[in-house]
């Protein structure tokens, strides 16, 4: 294992593949994909290995190919202090020269932000490719661990996708993620749960928003958690004021941004389906196809399939950031803009705050506890899949929405069992009735026959508790209670 760094937080996992990727210690060069959205330590990360095993780092920029080519080879000569500096004239050059850094022991080379680099040359994959051929002599006689790393996720996708000349090249292909908000409570260091999941709606898991964007600016406490909001996210002076915006802005393939901001805005609203976000956007339903797609492979969009009606999927914004500034920012820029006018825009947004914002943000991390984090196994065993969906009633004439659907593992049986099905509120007290309505809805799941029924468990996620009455039929086991201290594990 590399020397892990004093300063880096929580990326073991990351951290260990790095490790295993570079000391790999068999003959041939070998090439690793990293990517994962803007400001998720993937740079800090991976110059950190380069620093620790005595690597090669490039970061690329924004520029032409024969600038980008000068630069890596001045930044080689600095590297590899050779009699003469070195002239590099094409791709074919430079790759044979980064494959030459590995001859005497493994060594990792890294090109940051590659999709600058590929998009000045298309052809640089398949430079890459050519140079990896399994009998060329450059590649056998080199170990060098080549590392190409990107923040575009839509172009890095697509690297070693179907038929992309790089498919089936690559030995490690990692995802630096956001924070969970188990990780995220810890890395803000908040220990009050209600206060880390509200900063979390606001902000995610990102590290850099809290180290350089918030410049270690923390809510003290929850009634800090206003006056946070408007020093930070909310203030013109502060970078996290235009960070929504400029993620937009850095992806490649999104060039028409008023129009995806306009869909992310929809979105953001609460409408959650292909059509109801056509209306919002005066369009039809086929002409926001493209748009959600790519907003989907950029990561900045995910769509749940509906977990009891087939064809239906629902959307929301990946990125908590994103859903503050276009519920909360975006209908009052112009106000915002203007200093000193924060605390009052923030006294009247708060209302969109609690129902578009942090409600539905709620709702998600009471998803991922019960896929990931559902250590005790309260719902009835290991999930395959945890989603949302919509249960009809025809005999009520009413649509049950299920917020939490965790689905089993078949193994290999007829139909899939349905582990549990809850309901989350983020600033309401649970009670009786709220069991009544789970009753009635597995009642229709049964009826529908779509699952194995026979061990569903009903679940209450509540962020402002529940009555006692709940609270006693949880204790004879008709329905499980998730509060904001299980979901953060600390009880």
């Amino acid at each position: 294992m590399l020397s892990r760094p004093p300063a880096m937080f929580d990326r073991a996992h990351e951290w260990a593949a790095l490790s295993r990727f570079i000391l790999d210690e068999q003959a041939g060069a070998t090439l690793g994909v990293v990517s994962g959205r803007r400001r998720q330590g993937k740079t800090f990360l991976l110059d950190a290995a380069c620093r620790a095993a005595g690597g090669f780092f490039f970061g690329a920029t924004e520029a032409t190919d024969a600038d980008s080519l000068h630069r890596l080879g001045e930044a080689l000569t600095e590297y590899t202090r050779p009699a003469t500096p070195i002239r590099l004239t094409s791709w074919y050059e430079a790759v044979d020269a980064l494959l030459a850094l590995g001859r005497e022991r493994p060594v990792p080379v890294v090109l940051d932000e590659f999709p600058y680099l590929a998009k000045a040359n298309p052809s640089l994959p398949s430079i890459i490719q050519a140079a990896y051929g399994p009998l060329r002599t450059e590649r056998v006689e080199s170990r060098t661990r080549l590392l190409l790393c990107g923040s575009a996720m839509s172009f890095m996708g697509g690297l070693l996708a179907g038929n992309a000349p790089l498919r089936g090249r690559a030995g490690l292909e990692m995802v630096v993620r956001t924070l969970d908000h188990r990780l995220a409570a810890e890395f803000w260091g908040l220990s009050d749960p209600r206060l880390a999941l509200m900063v979390n709606a606001v902000v995610g898991g990102t590290p850099a928003y809290r180290r350089e964007l918030a410049r270690n600016d923390s809510p003290a406490d929850a009634g800090d958690f206003d006056a946070w909001v408007t020093r930070t996210v909310l203030n013109p002076e502060s970078p996290l004021f235009r960070e929504a915006r400029y993620l937009l802005a850095e992806e490649p393939d999104l060039r028409d941004t008023a129009l995806y901001h306009s869909v992310l805005a929809a979105v953001a609203e609460g409408n959650a389906t292909r059509g109801g976000i056509a209306s919002f956007l005066g369009r039809k339903a086929a002409d926001v196809a493209h748009p959600l797609d790519v907003l989907e492979d950029a990561g900045l969009m995910a769509r749940d399939a509906d977990a009891f009606r087939d064809n239906r999927s629902s959307y929301r914004i990946a990125e908590p950031l994103i859903s503050f500034y276009g519920a909360v920012m975006r209908p009052v820029w112009s106000q915002l803009e203007r200093p000193g006018s924060a605390t009052r825009v923030w006294q009247q947004a708060k209302r969109r705050f609690e129902s578009n914002v942090i409600g539905p943000r709620f709702e998600q991390v009471c998803r991922e506890w019960a896929l990931y984090h559902d250590d005790a196994e309260l719902l009835g065993g290991l999930p395959a899949r945890v989603g949302t969906g919509v249960v009809n009633d025809a005999a009520a004439k009413a649509a049950h929405e299920v917020d939490v659907a965790v689905v089993g593992v078949s193994d290999g049986a007829q139909k899939p069992p349905l582990l549990s099905v809850g309901e989350a509120k983020w600033n309401e007290v649970m009670g009786v009735p709220h069991l009544t309505r789970l009753r009635r809805i597995r009642d229709l799941i049964v009826a529908g026959g779509r699952y194995d029924t026979a061990a569903t468990r009903l679940a209450c996620y509540s962020g402002a508790g529940f009555t006692p009455e709940l609270r006693s039929a949880a204790d004879r086991g008709e329905v499980v209670l998730v509060d904001l201290a299980t979901l953060y594990g600390l009880r």
